[in-house]
């Protein structure tokens, strides 16, 4: 599809900071955009609909899936996590760069339906900081907290499969070190 070197995808574990990262970003580089993910989990507190998630019931969401509307999604942690074809598609045909963050099948399936996308992993400093954060959140259970951290394995067993890497030891040099990628990509990416 016309328009893919706009596609920016940022994953990694759970507790790196992705969402930090990326709202530090398009606060200082407002041209910008985000895509707006749906899910079927409970909005937490200070959480709103359509600025944080689409916040969906499984029926609705799978009725999306159904009519195609979703072009990747997930199950995590009991819930469906998706992105809606047109939060990309739109940004995508008016040359406006979107940034979705996403889990690493979603980052796979998109990488496969618009292969002029650019896929950046954002690392933790390591393992135990990994682990040090998702305590520091107080919202999950020890069952939760081992169960992330168990996945954060796997994903980043994964990263290689991923154009671009940062590590998210500090977030203002994260955020510009993804926006370093971003400029490159516009300015010498091909368009497909």
């Amino acid at each position: 599809m016309k328009g893919e070197k706009y596609l920016f995808v940022v994953s990694g574990p759970s507790g790196t900071g992705k969402d930090t990262v990326v709202a530090r970003l398009l606060k200082d580089h407002p041209e910008i955009q985000h895509t707006v993910s749906a899910t079927t989990r409970a909005p937490r507190e200070g959480e709103k609909n359509g600025i944080n998630y689409h916040f969906m019931s499984v029926a609705d969401f799978e009725d999306h899936l159904a009519q195609d509307q979703i072009v990747e999604h997930t199950q995590y942690c009991g819930n469906y996590y998706g992105t809606l074809r047109s939060e990309i598609e739109r940004r995508m045909a008016q040359g406006i760069p979107v940034i979705l963050v996403i889990e690493v099948e979603g980052a796979g399936n998109i990488k496969r339906l618009y292969p002029g996308a650019t896929t950046v992993f954002v690392l933790p400093p390591d393992m135990q900081e990994l682990e040090r954060r998702l305590r520091n959140r107080g919202t999950e259970s020890e069952d939760t907290v081992q169960r992330r951290l168990k996945r954060a394995q796997e994903e980043i067993a994964h990263s290689v499969e991923y154009d671009e890497h940062v590590v998210n030891d500090q977030v203002e040099a994260c955020a510009e070190a993804l926006y370093s990628i971003i400029q490159s990509r516009l300015q010498h990416g091909q368009d497909a």
